[in-house]
């Protein structure tokens, strides 16, 4: 069984940045994921 490569303390920082304003390709670009990846989330 494949592991997850995020925390989902990764997970929901990401998504509450962007919730509150950040632009999504600041905080990915920041943490280091890409915006496919986020859009997955």
């Amino acid at each position: 069984m494949r592991t997850a490569r995020f925390s989902e303390e990764l997970t929901t920082y990401v998504l509450k940045q962007a919730k509150s304003g950040r632009r999504v390709g600041e905080v990915c670009r920041h943490i280091g994921v890409s915006e496919q990846t986020f859009y997955r989330w």
